[in-house]
């Protein structure tokens, strides 16, 4: 299977045949891991998908959750009270291809009805067995992830024998059973999951072996933006991750990520077009 370009519940495309995508990450939250990136009101959330949209962003992605480590639980209630105001007011500015990072399928039914086109689901449908039905259903592309255990507790010693197999067999598995329920092939998106239950180890080695991802039949979406993994790394807190995530952001391109999701939407922006510039007079295709 060729990754092409595909069509959106709302009208508009995503094209994986040129550069790299851009997904804004817009947090509909209090408690992300990243201070500068909460938004504790429909407004502020709003301001900033839309600066994001003129800063270049391809996608933007609502959250009304944050599944950061330790992160509790929130209810289908309080998740849509956060996040559909605010894609109801961006669909009257916008036409952007809006995800939503969410697990539950009320929440995903309520935000396809507003207007959104993808669903982010950090599960891999595992959460709600409702959610998988519903996506193939209203034709909505869907983000499966790899995780270890759930956001509460998954960095309390995860281990792997071999992470990018394990993390790769489940991927394919869980895209063969999302086909397996409806889901067209051409609308699965798989995230290996960096940052989710894995060690500082495990996550270097799924980003310097990505393009064993990106050589399957799916798209594949890097979410690296500003992670604890990057300051373990270098030293710095979240705030001052900005180079470090830039810099595996440009790893991830060499491995053909198709999607970066990142906080920083200018920077990763001109990122993108200076390393598919370059690509290009090579006669590669990153």
């Amino acid at each position: 299977m060729n990754k092409g370009s595909v069509s959106l519940p709302s009208g508009a495309n995503l094209d994986f045949r040129g550069p790299a995508l851009v997904m804004a990450i817009v947090n509909c939250t209090d408690d992300s891991f990243y201070p500068a990136s909460r938004n504790d009101s429909a407004e502020k959330a709003l301001e900033r998908a839309l600066k994001a949209e003129e800063a270049g962003a391809n996608i933007i992605d609502f959250g009304g959750e944050s599944t950061r480590p330790g992160a509790a639980y929130v209810s289908v209630e309080e998740e849509l009270d956060r996040i559909l105001p605010v894609i109801r007011e961006f669909r009257k500015h916008s036409n952007l291809p809006v995800s939503v990072d969410t697990r539950k399928a009320a929440v995903a039914k309520a935000v396809l009805d507003a207007g959104a086109d993808i669903i982010n689901d950090i599960s891999a449908l595992e959460d709600d067995p409702d959610l998988g039905p519903l996506c193939a259903e209203r034709g909505a592309l869907i983000v499966l992830m790899h995780k270890k255990g759930i956001p509460l507790t998954m960095q309390d010693e995860p281990y792997y024998a071999n992470v990018v197999s394990e993390v790769y067999s489940y991927l394919i598995e869980s895209a063969a059973k999302a086909q397996k329920i409806g889901i067209l092939p051409q609308r699965i998106i798989i995230d290996p999951g960096i940052g989710f239950g894995k060690r500082l180890e495990d996550n270097l080695d799924l980003l310097a072996r990505l393009e064993e991802f990106s050589a399957s039949a799916y798209p594949v979406l890097a979410g690296l933006s500003r992670k604890r993994f990057i300051g373990e790394v270098t030293g710095h807190e979240s705030e001052d991750r900005l180079a470090g995530t830039l810099a595996a952001n440009a790893i991830a391109l060499f491995g053909k990520a198709n999607i970066l999701r990142v906080h920083d939407v200018g920077e990763t922006v001109d990122l993108v077009k200076m390393i598919y510039a370059v690509s290009c007079r090579q006669g590669g295709n990153t």
